[in-house]
């Protein structure tokens, strides 16, 4: 998935960041609310980390300006461990959640997935899909319980394109949720992942679309 990270401490976000990307997520990191509020408006992001406290304006600002757009993406807020009246208030504005700093950063990634599982209407968090079955959490994808080995990317576009069965998702689409700000894209890049994912698991599970993107077609069998 794609994520936000709004901190202004250096070194917690770079920590952090660096965590959420050995997990396989995109990770763009901002440090202050205007550069928050651009990301928001030139991005598509599967969830916000947004720490309350920032050099410019204050994430609680931000976050009421999130819902008075009526964008319902995932807020996740940082606040301190003293700053009570923040965490209520940010629940109050429209936050899903909040973790309290210094945080572990396994529950972190616990509750940024029920909280993007939860926005996509997902309660489980296993996807099966004919004799496949995809587990987000533990990184697994199978084919009647074997194990099929994916590299990170292509588990992110198999995992896109299960979560949104009988959806077209469009090639820009993956390579907003494949690659953050930092990173080059080649023009053939989805492609090439594509080509490999169907060399694993059949070249009848994933369709293209042409000109559009590419679908897995819903299982009427």
């Amino acid at each position: 998935m794609r994520i936000l990270l709004v901190e202004d401490d250096i070194m917690l976000g770079k920590t952090v960041k660096e965590a959420l990307e050995y997990e396989n997520h995109i990770v763009d990191l901002v440090e202050d609310g205007q550069s928050c509020e651009s990301a928001i408006a030139t991005t598509n992001f599967d969830i916000i980390l947004l720490d309350i406290n920032l050099p410019d304006i204050s994430g609680l600002k931000i976050l009421k300006k999130i819902r008075n757009s009526k964008n319902n993406i995932p807020v996740l807020i940082l606040t301190a461990r003293d700053a009570i009246n923040q965490k209520i208030e940010g629940l109050n504005n429209g936050a899903d959640d909040y973790l309290v700093k210094p945080f572990d950063l396994e529950e972190l990634l616990a509750r940024i997935n029920a909280l993007v599982r939860r926005s996509k209407g997902v309660a489980s968090p296993t996807i099966k899909y004919q004799n496949f079955e995809l587990n987000p959490i533990k990184h697994r994808f199978t084919k009647h319980n074997k194990l099929i080995e994916l590299s990170p990317k292509e588990f992110v576009i198999i995992k896109s394109l299960m979560e949104n069965i009988g959806k077209v998702i469009s090639k820009d689409h993956l390579e907003n949720i494949l690659y953050s700000w930092d990173d080059s894209v080649e023009s053939n890049t989805v492609e090439v992942h594509i080509h490999h994912l169907r060399k694993k698991i059949g070249n009848n599970i994933i369709k293209t679309i042409r000109g559009i993107g590419y679908i897995i077609e819903e299982d009427n069998v």
